[in-house]
């Protein structure tokens, strides 16, 4: 009941309906965070946006689908969880918020992003996984302290050379898009540690053992035949679409083969900045 009286509540403007969205929240917290997820808001209390201290507003779990331009007025937040909402566009006022540094867009309707983006150049983090995206926005490739990408469960078939740019990306997850072959940009990337491509339709995999910053390749659920070569102490996670394994030839020698266990999905709770 509770929560069917919030969803009706959230469509009334007035100041006491908004004052019950945010359960007597007059002052600013102490650890000048707000955590309104999963309160079926349809809009955002403009009430919050007086907090102008504010470093972490959590919006996750509603159904916005637009924000107030008051956001600007937020120029000390660090992280913005607009995730589980029904986002078709990133509303610019985002863009205004030159302090982010992680930025949670997943689970909305997106099907691009705009330029506006490059603005938010202390982004290290951003989470766009589970959108409309067919693929990767290039002014991705322009946040240049970005260090965490997860553009899982998209419909992604390539990734823009521009990528390579991103010097300071460690990693990345592509889990659950259409890419038929391995990018061949992830490939100039010598500074990744960690590359997800669980989940597509790649073939062939070239090797990767020119990578030396590489830590972790998951590569299951393709329709592989052969594992992406890696340097000494890379771990792999995967198996081929078929029981019979790569050719084992290199002199008649057998050659063991071990199949990895399925690590931890990527972290689903929210980070802290660096």
């Amino acid at each position: 009941m509770g929560n069917s009286l919030k969803a009706i509540v959230a469509f009334v403007p007035s100041n006491k309906c908004q004052k019950y969205l945010l359960e007597d929240l007059e002052e600013m917290p102490v650890d000048k965070m707000v955590d309104l997820s999963g309160r079926q808001m349809r809009q955002l209390p403009v009430h919050i946006c007086s907090f102008r201290e504010l470093v972490k507003l959590y919006l996750s779990d509603n159904n916005l689908n637009h924000l107030p331009p008051e956001l600007e007025q937020l120029q000390n937040l660090q992280i913005l969880a607009l995730d589980f909402n029904n986002f078709k566009a990133l509303p610019l006022v985002v863009c205004t918020l030159k302090q982010l540094c992680i930025l949670y867009l997943g689970n909305n309707k997106l099907c691009s992003l705009p330029l506006e983006l490059r603005l938010l150049q202390n982004l290290k983090t951003l989470w766009i996984e589970s959108n409309c995206l067919q693929y990767l926005p290039e002014v991705v490739c322009e946040l240049s302290l970005l260090k965490t990408l997860h553009a899982g469960s998209n419909a992604l078939r390539a990734l823009p050379p521009q990528l390579q740019c991103l010097q300071e990306l460690r990693t990345i997850w592509l889990s659950g898009n259409l890419l038929s072959e391995f990018p061949p940009v992830l490939l100039d990337m010598p500074f990744l540690e960690v590359i997800d491509v669980d989940r597509n339709s790649i073939r062939f995999f070239p090797s990767l053992a020119h990578l030396p910053g590489l830590k972790l390749v998951i590569y299951d659920h393709n329709p592989c035949r052969n594992a992406p070569k890696v340097a000494k102490g890379v771990r792999r996670v995967g198996r081929w679409s078929e029981e019979t394994p790569e050719p084992r030839k290199r002199s008649g020698a057998v050659i063991e083969i071990t199949l990895d266990e399925k690590p931890l999905l990527p972290p689903a709770t929210k980070t802290e900045p660096e």
